[in-house]
């Protein structure tokens, strides 16, 4: 199976070509389609085999099908640390540099006013650490009401770290009739 091959949006798919990706790897290749379908998912793989790409790219293709009604998220990605947030969200922003949606990073240990006026402006997607992401909640600066699509990415990760009640309480927030992808 080659990229070209999946029901994926031209923009998308130009995106991956300029990124030298031709052939998709197994994670890909079996989460895309299900991840298209609308289906709930757990998905395993070692780390260099193209996890992020494989939620990504359907996230990316769902929210271009559909215009922004609104400023606030439509796809949350929960992260255990800065680090995996920013290249989360370079990711996105990389394979959704043809789609016009919006991507915000947001995690601690960095003044929060730049995460703000990130937020304020408007994004599709949301990449976070839970601990921000809740206090920006609690200042009112974050809704989760838009939320389609929930990642949890190195979901065992954030759990051996002790992220279930944060986890917990982001996820009260998110509309029950949503997509959940877990992916370790």
């Amino acid at each position: 199976m080659q990229f070209q091959e999946l029901p994926l949006h031209a923009a998308l798919l130009r995106a991956v070509q300029q990124e030298g990706y031709t052939t998709p790897t197994p994670i890909q290749e079996r989460a895309i389609p299900e991840i298209l379908a609308g289906h709930d998912l757990m998905g395993n793989a070692q780390t260099g085999t193209g996890k992020t790409a494989a939620f990504a790219l359907p996230i990316l293709h769902r929210l271009m099908a559909k215009p922004r009604l609104s400023r606030e998220p439509r796809a949350l990605v929960l992260v255990p640390t800065r680090e995996l947030a920013t290249q989360v969200a370079e990711s996105f922003r990389t394979y959704g540099r043809h789609s016009g949606l919006h991507v915000a990073v947001v995690f601690g240990g960095v003044s929060q006013s730049m995460q703000v006026r990130e937020l304020r402006a408007g994004i599709d997607i949301l990449v976070a650490a839970p601990g921000r992401l809740l206090d920006l909640m609690r200042q009112g600066f974050v809704s989760l009401r838009q939320i389609e699509v929930f990642v949890l990415d190195e979901a065992d990760r954030m759990l051996d770290m002790g992220f279930i009640a944060p986890i917990r309480q982001v996820a009260s927030k998110i509309p029950s009739q949503r997509q959940t992808l877990m992916f370790s």
